[in-house]
């Protein structure tokens, strides 16, 4: 994995937020108009895919809004500032494991950005640089204003993509012909290298020897997986939600821009049309386009008796919607003890707690009475299931928080995690679950954008506020 370690002018010790890993690549900002852009130049002939932003958005909002912009320059200058004073969590200082996937086969060089609070040049050295590069800009979309109502993240393809990685959804013949007829025409007139899951590609072979320029990996190969982010440019996933997450789940580090098409029950992320799948396709390859970045969780499993992240634990698991704990087939209350950046925060009594993702606030969590958040918006939402109390409110949890969820050893009973709905894993006595923010967002195409595209989900998924409206011809007490 590769992943630029920016030397930023920091007002603490403390090292910024990486969104996603970029590898070979120098970076400078660029402005233009109501545009402030981290751009992505290859330092060689051939090209790699970076990552995203080493940015949050709701460290640069708080920022302006602190320092009122008055114009284009203005901006940029406050953006960068935000992106200087950024800093990471105390508690991915201690991520060894985080460190060591984050450093392979990287070879870095960095410069310090001085005293003009401007991003500085990288240069990475790789000799294995194959795919396209993208810069991301923010943009104002409106009215100038003071307090800027509306910031926009796009992505421009610096080199022409030319890896393609779909997923499909599991069992189901129409999805199967969507796939295959993409397939031949993003060869044919789009010429792309194309990698599918080992059971497409069988099925595609099953039914022409035309599909014999398909990629995929060992079936189960775990190895293989984790290198996908290296082979690929952007990914297509043709499903619902579900299909959306088990895509995400493949990449353990930075994720490549996601296309979703919706060929499902419901989907809140899968905002494209199957049957126009040729015209969305053409302008995702032209860019720009707008980008949902969708924040995920990082878990991890600490066993009895090691005291925390630093002892011996499970490997890691990242989820983009949310992990539950809950009480599985025991007909005891759940009983956890909770911390917040080692502070206890509370005991949860009942059937069990979620933590989520805001992408995940329109999943479980909304039905155990949990908020709906806009995806975009930094944060883990802590919601109880079926609480023995009548005060127990959700919260939400700011990004940089680390949550300790502990199976004491009075509890009557083990509790079981999920992550995203898979890999049940059984807590015993004295077993803890530890979550912080991921420092890899999964970047997924809009529609329109990120705004518009989250409340058209809502209204069209949930019917959300669907009342029949009052008649205006009753009383009334307007003279």
């Amino acid at each position: 994995m590769h992943q630029i370690t920016r030397n930023f002018f920091r007002r603490n010790q403390r090292q910024p937020i990486p969104i996603s890993g970029m590898a070979s690549t120098s970076s400078n900002v660029n402005s233009t108009d109501d545009t402030s852009a981290l751009s992505i130049k290859p330092k060689n002939g051939l090209s790699r895919s970076t990552s995203l932003l080493n940015i949050t958005e709701s460290a640069a909002q708080i920022l302006i809004q602190q320092n009122p912009v008055q114009g284009t320059d203005d901006h940029v200058e406050k953006l960068s500032e935000a992106s200087t004073s950024l800093s990471l969590p105390e508690q991915h200082s201690n991520d060894k494991k985080i460190e060591s996937l984050a450093s392979q086969s990287t070879d870095q060089f960095e410069q310090g950005c001085g005293n003009n609070g401007k991003l500085p040049d990288v240069v990475v050295k790789d000799n294995d640089t194959r795919k396209a590069s993208f810069k991301l800009s923010w943009r104002v979309e409106g009215e100038q204003s003071e307090q800027h109502k509306h910031d926009i993240i796009s992505l421009t393809w610096a080199s022409h993509p030319m890896t393609v990685l779909i997923f499909t959804k599991l069992k189901s013949p129409p999805v199967d012909l969507v796939c295959e007829d993409m397939v031949r025409w993003l060869k044919d007139y789009k010429n792309l290298e194309i990698y599918v899951e080992p059971r497409v590609r069988k099925y595609l072979l099953e039914k022409s020897p035309y599909f014999e320029f398909v990629h995929t990996w060992r079936d189960g190969d775990d190895t293989e997986i984790t290198l996908l982010h290296k082979e690929v440019d952007f990914v297509v996933t043709l499903g619902g939600d579900g299909t959306v997450l088990w895509a995400a789940s493949k990449f353990k580090g930075p994720v490549p821009p996601v296309v979703p098409f919706s060929l499902g029950s419901l989907g809140f992320m899968t905002r494209f049309e199957s049957e126009r799948y040729k015209e969305t396709l053409d302008s995702i390859l032209k860019g720009p386009i707008n980008i949902t970045l969708r924040h995920r969780l990082l878990c991890r499993v600490i066993k009895y008796p090691a005291k925390s992240s630093d002892d011996e634990t499970e490997d890691y698991t990242l989820v983009l919607n949310e992990v539950t704990i809950d009480r599985g087939e025991s007909a005891y209350l759940t009983f956890l003890n909770c911390f917040c950046d080692g502070s206890f925060l509370t005991s949860v009594q009942g059937d069990g707690l979620i933590l989520s993702t805001t992408s995940g606030s329109t999943a479980y969590s909304l039905a155990a009475g949990g908020s709906m958040v806009h995806p975009q918006v930094p944060g883990i939402l802590f919601t109880p299931i079926c609480p023995h109390s009548l005060s127990f409110r959700p919260l939400i949890m700011p990004e940089h928080v680390k949550i300790r969820v502990e199976v004491p050893r009075k509890s009557r009973s083990h509790a079981w995690a999920s992550f995203d709905g898979k890999g049940r894993i059984e807590l015993k006595l004295g077993d803890a679950l530890e979550i912080s923010m991921a420092p890899w967002p999964v970047p997924t195409a809009c529609l329109e954008n990120s705004t518009t595209d989250f409340f058209n989900s809502i209204h069209e998924g949930l019917h959300w506020n669907l009342r029949k409206a009052q008649n205006f011809d009753g009383p009334t007490d307007l003279n």
